[in-house]
C-alpha cells in the first residue's frame, strides 16, 4: 500500500512539474515586468547608444528586447576581474545574448549562472595563447576591451560578445541540455547540411568570407558564422547565400530585415 502511495505521489509530481513550472514562470515574469517598467528608459538609453541592431527594431520589439535583457541580467551574477564595474556592463552583455536569441523561445542560458568580465585578454588552462573569451561549465568569460571593440565594429566581421554567446547557445542545447529550444535543435540538422561541407572545405584550405579561425573546429565555425551573420549580413547573403539562409531559418531572424519581425516570445 505504501509503495503504491509513493508511486502515485511521484507520478503526480512528474505530471504536474511542467504545468507548475510554466505557472511559476508566468507569475515571476509578470512580477518582474512591473519592476522592469521603472527601469526601461535606463536600459533604452544604454542599449540604443551601442547596438545598431536594437535601433532598427520597431518600438514594440524594442520593448520586448529590453524586457528580455532585463530578465537575462537579473538571472546572472556578474564578476569583475581587474576591471572597474559600471552600470552599462551587465546590460550590454545581456543585450548581446538577447540579440542572438531574439527569434527563439529560450534565451536565458539558465545553465550559466556566472559571467566573468575581465579587463584584457587572459590565459586559460594550458593554452599558450591568450583568450578573448570562452565558455565552459563554470561560466561565460569575456574580455571587456575586446567586447567593446566588437560593439563598436573596430574589426570587420568580428564581435567577440556574439561569438561567445554563440558558444553558450550551443552549450545549453547540446552539452548541458538544460535549456533546449525545440526549434533550434530541430533546425540544427538542416543548418549542418549546409555548414558542414563549408567547414570541411575550410579544413582543406579553402578561403571565404569567414575568418580562418572558423576552420579550427566545428564549434568555432558556428561561433564565427554568428559574428559574420550579424556584423556583415549583406555580404554574407551575397557570397554565402545558402549558409545565410540556413542561419535565418535556424535563428528565426534576418538581420537585414530585422525591423520586420512580427512575432517574438516575451
Amino acid at each position: 500500500m505504501e509503495v503504491s502511495i509513493i508511486f502515485l505521489v511521484v507520478f503526480v509530481i512528474i505530471v504536474l512539474q511542467g504545468p507548475l513550472l510554466k505557472c511559476y514562470n508566468f507569475l515571476y515574469e509578470k512580477r518582474q515586468y512591473k519592476l522592469f517598467l521603472g527601469q526601461e528608459t535606463v536600459y533604452h538609453a544604454i542599449v540604443s547608444q551601442h547596438l545598431k541592431y536594437y535601433n532598427r527594431l520597431n518600438q514594440e520589439n524594442q520593448h520586448k528586447f529590453l524586457f528580455r535583457t532585463y530578465l537575462f541580467k537579473k538571472a546572472k551574477k556578474f564578476h569583475y576581474i581587474e576591471v572597474e564595474e559600471s552600470a552599462d556592463m551587465p546590460i550590454l552583455i545581456s543585450a548581446t545574448a538577447v540579440q542572438l536569441t531574439l527569434g527563439l523561445d529560450k534565451y536565458q542560458f539558465n545553465f550559466f549562472r556566472d559571467i566573468y568580465v575581465l579587463k584584457h585578454d587572459y590565459h586559460y588552462g594550458f593554452y599558450s595563447r591568450p583568450f578573448e573569451g570562452h565558455v565552459d561549465h563554470s561560466g561565460i568569460y569575456l574580455s571587456w576591451d575586446k567586447f567593446m571593440k566588437g560593439l563598436r565594429g573596430d574589426t570587420p566581421n568580428c564581435n567577440m560578445g556574439l561569438h561567445e554567446m554563440g558558444h553558450a547557445l550551443a552549450y545549453v542545447n547540446f552539452i548541458s541540455q538544460t535549456e533546449e529550444d525545440k526549434h533550434f535543435k530541430k533546425e540544427w540538422t538542416n543548418f549542418s547540411k549546409v555548414a558542414r561541407p563549408i567547414f570541411e572545405s575550410m579544413r582543406q584550405g579553402a578561403k571565404n568570407l569567414l575568418d580562418d579561425y572558423a576552420g579550427t573546429n566545428y564549434q568555432e565555425f558556428w561561433a564565427v558564422s554568428v559574428e559574420v551573420f550579424f556584423e556583415n549580413p549583406v555580404r554574407m547573403r551575397h557570397e554565402m547565400p545558402e549558409l545565410y539562409s540556413a542561419m535565418t531559418t535556424l535563428l528565426r531572424q534576418d538581420p537585414i530585415t530585422i525591423a520586420n519581425i512580427r512575432k517574438l516570445a516575451a
